[in-house]
């Protein structure tokens, strides 16, 4: 899906001054990053490592995992489009309502397709004779997620099928998540991780996956050269060096995220879904997303994410990621005004 996702902030004919729209950490200080990076400009004149091996050195120290364990990609997208098409034609189920990228790519690529909702209960989920089960965790677009344990008994029940975790989202929660080691214990497991998301640096592309060795060295099969660029593998290098210099206050914005559930909710005509995470969906009981998004847009430069086309939702929801106290206070007020005219 080339087009439809979160952040249309490039398409705006008027000025965005608030965007809700996009899940990424809206904090991060990059100033000491653009110095790094400006200083890195020469390495624009030449040809990046073929697979990003020094970022892939770096995230194997991090993890005590192996170097063949991980593969970094251009972004986490990629690596859902490279799995599909290592195993072309598998049969996979897909956890709904979740990001339409993991369908398209299996669509692609010619795979069987089934779903499941994200509200099941786990433990009566059949998979039997499927290949693949992909599950986003945390979700994107509701927020939810399956705690750790639960999820690591889920894939040793069916160790028949892999499973693919996207878990773009793993720093927006407190909860306990799966952790790369367990690649080591279930080699029917493969996470997919962005580093983007996080940091604020979407527009760099960057991620990776861990898996088996056996995993990896298939996947690796359909990976072009020089597919990560040079600045984008040495902003991430610069992240893992520093770490102290990028650390997301997740309880503060956890707590902005509460309250601006709590003012939403207040408001008539709108009912806001529990979320794990600092995004969330809002479902209205009048109107439309289109509409609302619309208006936000042409009258408060406010731009939030229809999230009507998520297999599984309708014209009624739209997606909120929680920005500063005065920025979501700025939200509350206009989706009020809005409301009054529906």
């Amino acid at each position: 899906m080339l087009f439809g996702h979160g952040d249309d902030f490039y398409n705006s004919q008027n000025e965005v001054k608030i965007n809700f729209s996009s899940n990424v950490w809206h904090g991060a200080n990059l100033e000491k990053l653009k110095d790094h990076l400006n200083e890195q400009f020469d390495k624009l004149t030449r040809y990046p490592e073929p697979d990003a091996g020094t970022l892939k050195r770096l995230l194997a120290r991090r993890y005590e995992m192996k170097e063949n364990n991980i593969v970094v990609t251009n972004g986490s997208i990629t690596a859902f489009y490279l799995l599909a098409q290592a195993w072309k034609g598998g049969k996979s189920m897909i956890a709904i309502p979740s990001f339409s990228e993991y369908e398209d790519a299996c669509r692609l690529h010619g795979h069987e397709i089934s779903f499941f909702p994200t509200s099941d209960d786990l433990s009566e989920l059949s998979l039997e004779g499927q290949d693949f089960c992909w599950i986003c965790n945390p979700n994107n677009p509701d927020g939810k997620l399956i705690h750790r344990t639960e999820l690591l008994a889920l894939i040793a029940a069916n160790r028949q099928t892999t499973f693919i975790i996207d878990q773009a989202y793993v720093a927006f929660t407190t909860e306990d998540m799966l952790k790369p080691s367990d690649v080591k214990n279930h080699p029917n497991l493969i996470l997919v991780q962005s580093i983007s998301k996080a940091y604020n640096i979407p527009g760099l592309r960057i991620g990776y996956l861990i898996a088996s060795p056996e995993k990896t060295e298939e996947i690796n099969k359909y990976i072009i050269p020089w597919s990560v660029n040079a600045i984008a593998i040495e902003a991430s290098k610069y992240i893992l060096i520093h770490p102290a210099q990028f650390t997301l206050p997740i309880r503060k914005w956890q707590r902005e995220t509460a309250e601006l559930i709590y003012q939403l909710n207040k408001l008539d005509g709108l009912e806001v879904q529990p979320t794990s995470t600092t995004f969330f969906l809002v479902r209205l009981k009048k109107g439309t997303a289109a509409a609302l998004k619309q208006y936000l847009w042409e009258n408060h430069g406010i731009l939030i994410r229809d999230a009507s086309n998520f297999r599984g939702l309708d014209e009624t929801y739209i997606r909120v990621s929680t920005q500063t106290t005065a920025e979501n206070q700025v939200l509350v007020d206009a989706v009020k005004e809005w409301l009054a005219q529906q």
